[in-house]
């Protein structure tokens, strides 16, 4: 498979309509791809809180219909990162969108980890319940956002789904840049499966961004990573070896806690 992860810029100079419609450009211009990765509410910047109500869209809304056109003219299957979403009888939501190559809605997934420690997101939106996966052709996307790969026993669910390849799409903030690589390799490694991790560049709200998009292999093994500004980040990979890879050292068959209760 190839994907590219388009690490994008929010800058506050750019207005969101703008910023769509040249995002929208960059996914066209990976036909050929079988998988478009964007970041986390690349639309807003993650930090930008007071926009969060101010920009919230439906699901439905205007990135929907460019991301879905996208896709489509694109002819991919396009994770296109996370949208602050309205719903109609409830709270905001951080809900990433999943687009299959005809266009289609695939899947849609709301953050269950909120970050903030009680302020910002952690107050603003509301938490997802769902685990989200999604079949591909050759391989099963298991789906998360940022905050989420702090949480191992996260993906562990999404591996017990079926998941394959891990997609988190991301606004982590540079000054923890060693935490995003070190957790990008760990889940790989604990559960034997790619991870493709798509950071923002640029700075929201005064906020600094790590950028540094990874792609880590079953094994650990960083294949690609961009830098700290907006780029492209294209790699291929081979999901049978997730299969190989857990056949050759089985250690998903070992697992002890939290497959039965414990003896007392």
């Amino acid at each position: 498979m190839r994907a590219s992860l388009i690490q994008i810029a929010v800058n506050e100079d750019e207005s969101v309509d703008s910023r769509r419609q040249r995002v929208a450009a960059l996914v066209r211009e990976q036909a050929g791809a079988d998988l478009v990765v964007l970041p986390e509410l690349w639309t807003i910047g993650a930090f930008a809180y007071e926009e969060f109500g101010r920009e919230a869209e439906p699901l439905e809304g205007p990135t929907y219909e460019t991301m879905a056109k996208a896709a489509s003219d694109a002819g991919v299957w396009l994770h296109a990162g996370s949208i602050p979403e309205r719903d109609p009888e409830g709270p905001l939501y951080n809900t990433s969108l999943v687009f299959s190559p005809s266009g289609e809605l695939s899947a849609a997934y709301r953050k269950i980890h909120r970050f903030g420690f009680d302020k910002g997101e952690a107050v603003l939106m509301g938490a997802g319940r769902d685990l989200v996966t999604v079949r591909l052709p050759g391989t099963t996307l298991g789906v998360a956002t940022c905050y989420d790969l702090r949480f191992p026993e996260l993906f562990r669910s999404l591996v017990d789904a079926g998941a394959e390849t891990l997609v988190i799409p991301a606004g982590w903030p540079e000054r923890r840049r060693a935490h995003w690589t070190l957790l990008a390799q760990a889940r790989a490694v604990e559960n034997q499966a790619f991870v493709l991790a798509c950071g923002t560049a640029g700075t929201h709200a005064g906020v600094p961004q790590a950028g540094h998009s990874i792609v880590v292999d079953p094994w650990g093994e960083v294949l690609a990573e961009a830098g700290s500004g907006e780029e492209v980040l294209t790699v291929d990979f081979d999901p049978a070896r997730v299969a190989a890879t857990r056949e050759q050292f089985p250690a998903l068959k070992d697992r002890v806690l939290g497959l039965e209760p414990p003896r007392r």
